[in-house]
């Protein structure tokens, strides 16, 4: 069976927006189509802040797979070997938190890379193939090709060192944690301060030096998404389940209460 392609990276690659629906809440097979059918190109399943078991979020990663959404899962930046498991169980892609130094970069990189690129061990159901994978070395390369590692940058310190760990080999992607970022600055939710709005300048010429993507996390505003869109980052967490039920449920019940007045 050929590899099922990764939805998100063949938007980025063909210079187009790819869009995340972030999972916290939702845990039923039904999340990715319904993701999918309002627009989006990548489930974000949050295993560092949700309470998603293993099990769970792979359930999640299976369900999206026919459904032609990217599931990324996000692991907690000391649990790498949930990502692999992840990735063996039928995510497209792993972003790992708080990767301030290129160390750490190369690290994650080499984590999710089968070989001569990494060191991934082989062995898994290789969901990615509808579990009939052609020979290994076929498979290794081919999933290489499509699975897309993601270095969150959330510090000052990632910031100062960001044109290292963009060229690390194995990273596509550079997504901006930007509520992190402005609590270490010391300026917290100040999405638009000229200090972040540098270091997204710093972060996007960086991914471009290397060829990377950029990307943009925490940023749900009319006025300072866009513009950071606008400055190259491509790769863009549009909210999360939470957010949109709320969003949706209260103005419909403001709608409907101010029926009776």
């Amino acid at each position: 069976m050929p590899i099922i392609p990764n939805a998100s990276l063949a938007r980025l690659r063909a210079g187009q927006v790819s869009l995340g629906f972030g999972v916290h809440h939702l845990r039923t097979a039904a999340t990715p189509a319904l993701a999918k059918a309002a627009g989006y190109d990548w489930l974000f399943i949050d295993m560092e802040h949700g309470a998603f078991s293993v099990q769970e979020a792979t359930q999640l990663c299976l369900a999206a797979l026919p459904v032609g959404i990217a599931p990324l899962v996000r692991v907690c930046t000391d649990a790498l070997d949930e990502g692999t498991r992840a990735l063996d169980n039928g995510a497209q892609g792993i972003v790992v938190p708080h990767v301030d130094t290129p160390e750490l970069a190369r690290r994650v990189a080499a984590a999710f890379r089968f070989p001569p690129e990494g060191h991934r061990s082989w062995g898994g159901p290789v969901a990615s193939y509808g579990f009939l994978p052609p020979a290994h070395d076929v498979a290794q390369k081919e999933i290489n090709r499509e699975v897309m590692i993601v270095g969150m940058i959330e510090t000052a310190q990632a910031v100062a060192n960001v044109d290292a760990i963009a060229a690390t080999p194995g990273i596509d992607c550079l997504f901006m944690g930007t509520s992190d970022l402005t609590a270490d600055m010391g300026i917290a939710g100040q999405v638009g301060h000229e200090r972040v709005v540098a270091a997204y300048t710093a972060v996007i010429a960086a991914c471009q030096k290397h060829g990377k993507f950029a990307g943009v996390g925490g940023v749900y505003d009319d006025v300072w998404a866009p513009r950071y869109v606008r400055m190259g980052a491509r790769f863009i967490l549009g909210g999360s389940d939470q957010q949109f039920l709320f969003s949706a449920a209260s103005a419909r019940a403001t709608f409907l209460s101010g029926l009776g007045a």
